[in-house]
């Protein structure tokens, strides 16, 4: 439960808290850290093996494919009038059932200040789809900002090899900070201002419906992030993905992480969008052998694939090896 407590603040900001004494740590951690410490041959054997390893990609292109069929399916049932997956991913309607996302709905409710029945039920079966599937996994696995920003990044990474940018990085309270922001402005104003602000919304209108000038505001934040700063509205603004992380808390599904196998070298840090949920695995940050990470972790299998030994993993709680 203390565990749980810590990574919910870490999600609306506050930095991990390091072990401050070996009490802190369990036996089992403190006997596979000492195993490790004499076992230097070893270790020294991986690095080797690591420099020559080729990367892959699995998780990335599995997740990519999911994304685009999903958004496609929302295009094709509206172009070719199917009605499968009508609406947009802000409301739709999958074969009859009402999907409402979960930050749309409060928004929506508070504007208006009553509860409107189906929006209720849409969002029901949302909750309950992503409370399955994992919180934050609709960040990396259906919305279609990420994966444009995911290929920006690319850019972004490019041109800070050449020290031609580099990257401003800002406090990630300030995401909950836009998350009351925004509710507020909901409340009092009776209108959903994050709605004509967002990004997701944005892309998945213009896809289905066709461009508008609200995709001028798009690419300037694409801009940004290029020439300023990496990811920042994912991590610093989009409120969507904090709602979701709340989800994320009692998911089943988790990406779990296991001390044993793990040689520190750090890959994994390098891919994460949320890197802070990976705290856990810098050397003699882990207090237990095996654990999930904190609802903040989109689900994106970035660090999976990274990883070289199988210390990162999907898992659902409770149950043995996923994938």
């Amino acid at each position: 439960m203390r565990r749980l407590v810590e990574n919910f603040f870490c999600m609306l900001g506050m930095e991990p808290k390091k072990p401050e004494h070996p009490a802190q740590i369990s036996a089992e951690v403190r006997r596979i850290m000492e195993i490790k410490r004499e076992d230097k041959s070893r270790i020294k054997a991986h690095l080797h093996d690591q420099a020559h390893r080729q990367p892959r990609h699995a998780w990335r292109n599995r997740r990519w494919a999911v994304l685009v069929a999903v958004n496609l399916l929302f295009m094709f049932s509206f172009w070719l009038d199917i009605q499968i997956l009508e609406g947009s991913l802000t409301a739709s309607r999958f074969v009859g059932f009402h999907l409402i996302d979960l930050n749309a709905a409060l928004q929506v409710m508070l504007a208006h200040k009553h509860l409107i029945v189906n929006l209720v039920i849409g969002t029901l079966t949302i909750f309950l789809l992503w409370v399955l599937l994992g919180g934050r996994s609709f960040c990396s696995w259906v919305c279609p900002y990420h994966l444009v920003s995911e290929l920006t990044e690319k850019i972004h990474l490019a041109l800070a090899r050449k020290k031609l940018v580099t990257d401003h990085e800002f406090h990630r309270g300030a995401r909950t900070v836009f998350w009351v922001l925004f509710v507020a402005l909901a409340f009092l104003t009776g209108y959903t201002v994050f709605e004509t602000l967002s990004p997701v919304g944005i892309l998945s209108r213009a896809l289905i419906y066709g461009p508008g000038l609200a995709l001028a505001w798009v690419f300037l934040l694409l801009l940004f992030e290029v020439f300023w700063s990496r990811r920042a509205w994912c991590r610093y603004v989009c409120p969507i993905g904090l709602t979701y992380g709340v989800v994320g808390t009692i998911s089943p599904l988790q990406i779990s992480y296991h001390v044993e196998p793990c040689f520190h070298e750090g890959d994994c840090h390098k891919v994460c969008l949320v890197p802070h949920v990976l705290d856990v695995t810098i050397k003699g940050r882990a207090p237990v052998a095996e654990m999930g990470l904190g609802p903040d972790c989109t689900r994106c299998g970035l660090c999976v694939d990274a990883c070289p030994t199988g210390a990162l993993r999907f898992e659902v709680k409770g149950l043995s090896k996923l994938l």
